[in-house]
């Protein structure tokens, strides 16, 4: 078997999945890229087992075949060649390929490409159609907030509550929550949890990308298909948590404040916050926030005032947070006006963009004050 490809091409394609691979595989063939050739046609693939990932390309050959080359080899060979066409040989009798260069020769060995992992059949499958850039910005705004805990699985992920006419974003890690709803024709409702990994992969990819994707899935796998890449990914499994029930819709007390100002005060005492706590306070006192953090421990202190900028109709308040999480959220919101309700110190605290769009909103959890 012979085919001629762009050496450049190549790596450019091999380099956009190489992410899928995991450093450390208990399979030996999950370290190969699998090239399965179909005439003019190429496809390559990587996996990890709970996501796969492929691209095509365009090539000159009339045979078809499956091969596994090692995936960090075939890297770093393809980074030493300027843009050139690469011959490659296959001989099937020895498992070796050669590769033809304009001013060399080179041979590898390969692995069965039979051996490489198939991709998931969908059964009772439904679909999505989603524009690129806004579910880009429905992962970037809510993927932070899913958490790590092995015990709780099902937080690890993205939900994505389908209903007739939208779709709700949902991750938390139960100290923080975010759900932003996006306006979307869709079928029928259901819902399924996508994992961070292959959502981590898909948000680079689509920073390059403004254009249709269509996403298939059913009870236990997802498939993302745009251009000629395609993405699997096997969907985490269980019940997502009543994320509405927990969004208090009645907090009293309501300050708006400008983003900026209030991610500046916080950076400015949370070097000097505990490191264990990381706890920031909120004293509210009329329109009048002072945004403190101590650490007995080594006797730091800081204080940082808003004057302006600010609205506050309430009673007065001091509630503590932990400032990485809430710096957290601040950052993912795009909106400079924001509306913070708070209750009691040991209450849920909701966060709004003060925009028309009304399609974002994050909750977080206070943390119990410390004596000073």
């Amino acid at each position: 078997m012979k085919f001629i490809i762009s050496s450049q091409t190549l790596l450019k394609h091999l380099q956009l999945i190489s992410g899928v691979i995991a450093p450390n595989n208990a399979l030996p063939i999950l370290e190969n890229f699998l090239f399965e050739i179909n005439n003019e046609k190429l496809t390559l693939r990587s996996t990890d087992l709970d996501c796969t990932m492929e691209t095509n390309i365009g090539i000159e050959c009339n045979d078809t075949g499956t091969i596994a080359i090692d995936a960090k080899m075939l890297l770093e060979f393809l980074k030493a060649f300027p843009e050139q066409p690469l011959t490659f040989m296959v001989n099937n009798e020895n498992n070796i390929v050669k590769v033809i260069s304009e001013d060399g020769e080179y041979s590898f060995s390969f692995f069965d490409g039979n051996e490489f992992p198939k991709t998931p059949i969908l059964n009772n499958e439904k679909s999505i159609n989603i524009n690129s850039q806004v579910f880009l910005t429905s992962i970037t705004q809510t993927i932070f907030a899913a958490g790590n805990d092995e015990l709780r699985p099902v937080m690890s992920g993205v939900f994505c509550d389908v209903s007739s006419g939208s779709i709700n974003f949902v991750a938390t890690d139960a100290h923080k929550l975010i759900k932003h709803k996006v306006n979307e024709q869709t079928e029928e409702k259901t819902s399924f949890i996508l994992p961070k990994k292959p959502l981590n992969i898909i948000k680079n990819i689509f920073s390059d990308y403004n254009e249709e994707i269509k996403i298939n899935y059913d009870q236990s796998n997802a498939i993302f298909s745009f251009n000629n890449i395609t993405v699997y990914c096997r969907l985490v499994d269980g019940n997502y948590p009543n994320y509405e029930q927990v969004i208090p819709k009645d907090n009293p007390n309501v300050l708006n404040i400008f983003r900026s100002a209030l991610i500046s005060a916080i950076k400015k005492v949370m070097p000097l916050s505990n490191k264990s706590t990381n706890q920031i306070v909120f004293d509210i006192k009329g329109n009048l926030l002072n945004v403190s953090s101590v650490d007995n421990d080594v006797n730091n202190s800081a204080l940082s005032i808003i004057k302006s900028n600010l609205k506050y109709d309430g009673e007065d308040l001091k509630i503590a947070f932990n400032g990485k999480f809430l710096l957290e959220i601040l950052q993912s919101l795009n909106h400079e006006e924001l509306t913070i309700k708070l209750n009691t110190p040991a209450r849920a605290v909701t966060i709004e963009p003060n925009d028309e769009l009304n399609n974002t909103i994050a909750l977080i959890m206070p943390i119990m004050l410390n004596d000073e």
